[in-house]
């Protein structure tokens, strides 16, 4: 009985360290063909200080060009040219900035109030105007977010704020833009923050849970909404001057906690 007794000790120990942190694999909730329902589909909606690209095509291209602010080769300012609207050095369509009040003025039309509209109701909204006003016939209006971006930061592989021109972006698809989250980020812990009516919400998410993660409020991510993975404890002991050394005082208590696992499995099959 004694002899079998060393084997095993070694093997309990050898098992004790080749074992596999639990907290890595996302998803851990999941199971083969089980499906997930976010508890709201979030749509980017304008807000104030926004920057929007703002097109108008038609038949005509001069009657277009009425409606489209361009530049040339250089800066001019144009006598009634809106408030909010930025004007480019190259031949681009300017973009308009949303007043504090949620406010863009539209060529011809005038001030127009769009935020809390997603960039496909502005579209549809200008339409409607130049239609009613009788202004022009068939209007198509392609409107584009200039600055819709979310920054990734802490242990992720590229960490830096990106932006984004589409209609919704997950927490998820922001990760894999950033390259995915290191070895030694927290799954458990991801921080986002989120400006809301000048006041800066802190929202804690868990990826290894992806039910929980789904019926997150920020699931769907927000303009300017940032996302910070924390570092797991081993790189956190590594910023120390005694971090990077086996000598730890948690290296010795997982030492001597294998220990009196072991001594206590000894003595009982010594019995």
């Amino acid at each position: 009985m004694k002899q079998s007794v060393l084997p095993l000790a070694a093997g309990l120990l050898l098992l004790a360290s080749c074992s596999t942190p639990k907290n890595i694999t996302y998803f851990q909730d999941l199971s083969n063909g089980e499906a997930i329902q976010p508890q709201k589909v979030y749509d980017i909606r304008v807000r104030p200080e926004d920057k929007l690209s703002i097109i108008v095509t038609t038949q005509d291209q001069q009657l277009s060009s009425l409606f489209n602010l361009v530049q040339s080769q250089t800066r001019l300012t144009i006598a009634g040219s809106p408030i909010g609207a930025a004007t480019s050095q190259d031949g681009r369509t300017s973009y308009y900035t949303v007043s504090p009040s949620g406010d863009i003025t539209f060529p011809v039309i005038g001030k127009i109030h769009i935020a809390g509209m997603r960039r496909s109701e502005v579209a549809e909204y200008i339409e409607k105007k130049l239609i009613e006003e009788d202004l022009v016939k068939q209007p198509v209006v392609t409107v584009e977010f200039v600055n819709t971006g979310v920054s990734v930061l802490g242990e992720v592989a590229h960490p830096g704020k990106y932006e984004f021109n589409q209609d919704r972006m997950t927490i998820l698809e922001a990760i894999a833009i950033a390259g995915d989250l290191k070895v030694t980020g927290l799954r458990e812990n991801v921080i986002v923050l989120r400006n809301n009516n000048d006041r800066q919400e802190t929202y804690v998410v868990d990826l290894t849970n992806a039910k929980e993660l789904a019926a997150s409020p920020v699931y769907y991510l927000q303009q300017d909404d940032v996302i910070y993975v924390e570092p797991n404890e081993k790189s956190k002991r590594e910023t120390t001057s005694a971090g990077n050394t086996a000598y730890t005082p948690s290296f010795w208590l997982s030492v001597g906690s294998i220990g009196l696992t072991v001594a206590t499995l000894i003595v009982t099959l010594t019995k």
